[in-house]
């Protein structure tokens, strides 16, 4: 069975759930921790989400909007994705995590949604701690994309489907080796992968809170998969 390192977050259980459900064991990455030994005893990364970014990581002039960073956990993530990447293990990145993806690989974020993007939908809802689930607004796939590949299923050939949302970060310049394959209808990027990887996806969104309900089971199990043919 593959090994998916989760790195701690203050809400663990939907993640560990998600992956538990689409066949693979767990492991939490937490800090203090050596990203080399960590990584040594798994066969994939699941980055996920929680605090900003620090500005400083991507080149930038921290904003008024800019209030939650976590110094140390950037150290790690960073540290934990460049490696990933070396070694070629499976990445699967979570709102924060598409963003700490974004920035390891040399991109930039948009610091604060609602105040640098005129227009925008709203990212960043007022959900009950009961309803993580509940769908916020489209987003449109990529055709012929590992995310649409990966869906397909739920797809039934659409391009279109929608997602929750919890964020006021988002990725702004993409990294070089990376592609956009989701964008929600104000523009705002909502998917990311490394077409060079043996699976490498970032999504803004939280599909880890529809574990009960399995709208997006197809995602985890495909990451697990590939997780398993790294291993076996």
């Amino acid at each position: 069975m593959a090994v998916i390192g989760i790195t701690s977050c203050s809400k663990l259980e939907d993640y560990r759930q998600a992956v538990l459900h689409a066949g693979g064991e767990v492991m939490i990455l937490a800090l203090p921790a050596d990203v080399e030994r960590a990584l040594s005893a798994v066969d994939a990364l699941l980055l996920t989400g929680g605090s900003d970014v620090a500005p400083e990581r991507y080149g930038d002039v921290p904003r008024a909007h800019v209030t939650d960073i976590d110094p140390a956990r950037d150290d790690f993530e960073l540290a934990l994705v460049g490696l990933a990447r070396a070694r070629q293990l499976p990445l699967l990145a979570i709102c924060r995590g598409i963003q700490v993806m974004n920035v390891a690989y040399g991109g930039t974020l948009i610091q604060d949604i609602p105040s640098e993007m005129s227009g925008a939908l709203p990212h960043k809802l007022d959900i009950p701690p009961h309803q993580p689930f509940s769908l916020a607004h489209e987003i449109w796939i990529e055709k012929d994309s590992l995310l649409s590949r990966v869906m397909r299923d739920r797809l039934n050939d659409a391009d279109v489907c929608e997602v929750n949302s919890r964020h006021h970060q988002a990725v702004k310049r993409v990294a070089a080796g990376l592609t956009v394959s989701a964008t929600a209808p104000d523009g705002i990027i909502e998917a990311i992968e490394d077409p060079a990887a043996r699976f490498g996806l970032g999504v803004q969104w939280h599909p880890e809170n529809f574990w009960r309900t399995g709208e997006f089971r197809p995602l985890f199990e495909a990451f697990v998969a590939a997780a398993e043919r790294r291993s076996g």
